[in-house]
């Protein structure tokens, strides 16, 4: 169970979780059943939409037609079809390998039904390339797994990967790849998958170990070459061949190179192309001045470069040359106009005379990326022309920016948390505003994969500040969807800068947070000394409001392993500080999670009592969030007293809030209070379907025990229809994830749930699984845990001694 919004959170008696693979809920029609689906098939009606990750096909893309015809006649020709198939398109840089891969992927999607995998592996960036590591957890969530199902280690990832595509036909794209050791986890193991690697390395080992068939990509012929420049601009200037001809071959007849100068020779349409080709001519011998002369293809491609480049208005070649500074992947106008300095005004013109020059990619209408080749240019380019106090001052600029947007998107994604006191931004920075929460979530989820780049650009450039700062807004301006362990790499980032300054303030805040993510993904000891040394540092500096955050977060730790006793002593002594310093709402928030103590323990009068008063004061402060939480307990506290009417009320509500939110966390957990209320009235179909959307939220989500309530809420519809075979198999799914993760109250729950399906159709199961439930039980004290034993006591009594 989760209590109260907001960080300092209230929280779940389970959340995310390691562990293995698990069935999926599909629930359909009453008269169609709900059924399970194994991780690794794809059936009908599955609740996981299969990944469609290839970028957009191409719109100029010339002859490679041989090239084409090769790979198609060797992926349908005479081959070994226990080997799985790996293609490796090799070649120089700029030769358009990623074009040919997409265009050829484009071609034989229709043959891959289960989904499409592309990932970028920057393994020729000038930054961090990604490793199978980083890329494995993005693959398999795609696929439909919990976040948190996903082993850490790179082998046991990979063994699950490959697990999950056994039964699938699945196509799997890794562009721009350096080595091996990037590609290797990432190979299917079916022989149904087809994966395409891009290299400018031969990746020997690939066709050594795995079989893969490699095709060198050269350069264009020149007929082709000539082909690409006329479509480029044959709808601005008409030149004769042998000026293309010449253009083509100061190119090198290199894809990337001959596009850019056909941008170049389209965006002067009265320029005659002789002028063009003698300044790039004079380019070239300068190249060829520097240069061993053993890399023709290479001086080519950085002569047309630096042709393009020094064509550029100086307003735009300034802009392109500090956008090699950018720590991430892409980047929107507003970050572009902080990095130079200037107004989104002035960004974008130099933005739209890089995108047509074919310098930068146009990704979106409000977002560009570098093709690695250029961006590296561009970062060698700032290096040479841009001192080190001005690059500094860029670098500075954009983490600036970072900081003070996602301090914005705080104040709309979590209100109710305090905001971080930040030294005004440089002068020349913007930061966006925001006029909702779901204009807020959107920038956050669109600039997701930025965020730990531009912790780890902070902590290189030895910005302390920044490195700690920045995660700890960012921990409230995540979007629902990021995932925890992703904020976890840039805490530990944060924590060791704050530690090196001796912010203790900041220390414990980290700590905090630290706390609840390590929480989230079932960590509890180390949340739980996290939590403890956070309150150490808060009691030592007088930290009262801090003091109360923490022993609310100690409290909710122990909720999670029902030491219920333990947990009310620390939420009582929370809601006395809170209150002693005129904290309504955070007040109301431990009075709330108290609420959820009695709730747990069956005493429901005293829950009933604490939730009212919670939900009248977050009324009261206009508290959406927490106002849904109220009426979520509520909803199972009125079921509990048999008043099912107002169970259903209140669970609908509490719906509401949560779809308006955009919290698949709220919605997911209330979902279920809403199948529990649906299933009471009789309303079997509505119940089913309240849980087959709360099993495929938590399932996203990574919160393996949420997800198995949904699955014994579904088993008990199933017994209510008669239908004990299905019944039985979703209380026996439940039963195992709970015992997986050790929380031996809801095994507890589930073998009873199991035994009460079983009673009539297995007697002798049904009494072992009562027999087990009763010693579980045994280890709570609690009266709800006293009158379930009792119950579970009375059926071993009247079915006598066991044995």
């Amino acid at each position: 169970m989760i209590g109260d919004g907001g960080e300092r959170d209230p929280g779940r008696t389970r959340s995310d979780v390691s562990g293995s693979a698990r069935d999926v809920v599909q629930a359909g029609q009453v008269s169609g059943g709900v059924h399970f689906y194994e991780y690794g098939r794809r059936e009908p009606g599955t609740s996981h939409p299969a990944p469609r990750q290839l970028p957009g096909n191409l719109r100029y893309f010339v002859n490679r037609t041989a090239e084409l015809a090769q790979l198609d006649s060797t992926l349908r020709g005479d081959r070994d079809l226990s080997v799985v198939p790996v293609f490796v398109i090799a070649g120089t840089a700029g030769a358009g390998k990623t074009s040919l891969a997409l265009r050829w992927a484009h071609r034989v999607r229709d043959h891959y039904p289960d989904g499409h995998l592309y990932v970028n592996l920057r393994g020729y960036d000038p930054g961090e390339p990604l490793t199978a590591r980083d890329v494995l957890p993005q693959f398999l969530i795609a696929l439909g797994l919990p976040a948190t199902a996903i082993p850490s280690e790179t082998e046991a990832a990979a063994a699950l990967y490959r697990s999950v595509l056994a039964d699938r036909r699945i196509l799997v794209v890794l562009d721009n790849a350096a080595t091996v050791a990037q590609v290797r986890p990432l190979l299917p193991g079916n022989a149904h998958c087809l994966t395409v690697v891009t290299s400018r390395g031969r990746l020997s080992g690939l066709a050594v170990r795995d079989g893969a068939y490699r095709l060198t990509l050269g350069t264009l012929g020149e007929p082709e070459a000539v082909a690409l420049l006329r479509t480029v601009t044959a709808d601005y200037r008409a030149d004769g061949e042998d000026e293309l001809v010449e253009l083509a071959r100061m190119c090198a007849h290199l894809p990337l190179a001959l596009r850019i100068a056909a941008e170049r020779a389209a965006d002067r349409p009265y320029m005659p192309l002789e002028e063009l080709i003698t300044d790039l001519r004079d380019e070239s011998a300068l190249w060829d001045a520097l240069s061993t002369g053993n890399e023709e293809e290479a001086e080519a491609v950085r002569a047309v470069f630096a042709w393009s480049y020094r064509a550029l208005p100086s307003e735009a070649a300034r802009l392109f040359r500090l956008l090699g500074l950018h720590p991430g992947p892409e980047f929107g106008i507003a970050v572009a106009a902080a990095l130079a300095g200037l107004s989104l005004r002035r960004t974008r013109q130099p933005l739209d005379v890089l995108a047509g020059a074919h310098l930068l990619v146009q990704t979106a209408p409000d977002r560009f990326e570098f093709h690695d080749l250029l961006r590296a240019y561009a970062a060698g380019e700032a290096q040479r022309e841009e001192s080190p106090e001005n690059r500094s001052a860029a670098l500075r600029r954009a983490l600036d920016w970072y900081l003070h947007t996602a301090d914005a998107a705080q104040s709309w994604i979590k209100p109710a948390e305090d905001r971080l006191v930040l030294d005004p931004p440089d002068t020349d920075v913007t930061p966006l505003s925001f006029t909702d929460y779901d204009q807020a979530v959107d920038w956050a989820e669109r600039e997701n994969a930025n965020f730990l780049p531009a912790v780890r650009a902070a902590g290189k450039a030895g910005l302390d500040r920044h490195m700690w700062q920045l995660p700890t807004v960012l921990w409230n301006a995540k979007a629902p969807s990021a995932l925890t362990t992703d904020w976890l790499a840039m805490g530990e980032i944060g924590l060791t800068a704050a530690r090196r300054l001796g912010e203790r303030t900041a220390i414990a805040r980290l700590l905090e947070q630290h706390g609840f993510g390590y929480t989230k993904l079932n960590r509890l000891e180390e949340g739980a000394d996290c939590h403890q040394e956070a309150l150490a540092i808060r009691r030592e500096l007088g930290d009262r409001d801090g003091e109360a955050a923490s022993l609310n977060a100690l409290g909710l730790v122990h909720l999670r392993v029902r030491r219920l006793d333990s947990a009310s002593l620390h939420l009582e002594e929370a809601a006395g500080i809170f209150g002693e310093l005129g904290e309504a709402h955070w007040q109301s928030v431990a009075v709330a999670n108290l609420a959820l103590v009695n709730y747990q323990a069956g005493l429901l009068t005293e829950a009933f009592d604490r939730a009212q008063q919670a939900l009248t004061a977050h009324h009261l402060h206009g508290n959406t969030r927490s106002v849904g939480n109220a009426r979520w307990l509520l909803s199972s506290i009125h079921l509990d007293r048999g008043e099912h009417e107002e169970a259903l009320r209140a669970a609908q509500e509490a719906v509401r809030i949560a779809l308006d939110l955009r919290s698949h966390v709220l919605e997911g957990n209330w979902l279920l209070a809403l199948g529990d209320a649906e299933l009471a009235l009789g309303h079997l179909g509505d119940a089913l379907t309240a849980y087959h959307r709360s099993a495929t939220l938590h399932r996203r989500l990574g919160d393996m025990s949420r997800e198995a309530r949904a699955w014994q809420g579904a088993g008990e519809t199933y017994r209510r229809l008669g239908r004990t075979e299905e019944a039985a198999a979703f209380c026996r799914r439940a039963l195992a994830t709970h015992r997986e993760l050790g929380d031996s109250w809801n095994e507890a729950v589930a073998l009873d749930d199991l035994a009460g399906v079983l009673r009539n159709e297995d007697p002798e199961a049904a009494h072992r699984h009562w027999a087990r439930c009763a010693r579980l039980l045994a280890r709570y004290d609690d009266p709800r845990a006293r009158e379930l034993r009792e119950s579970v006591e009375e059926r071993l009594a009247d079915r006598g001694p066991e044995g």
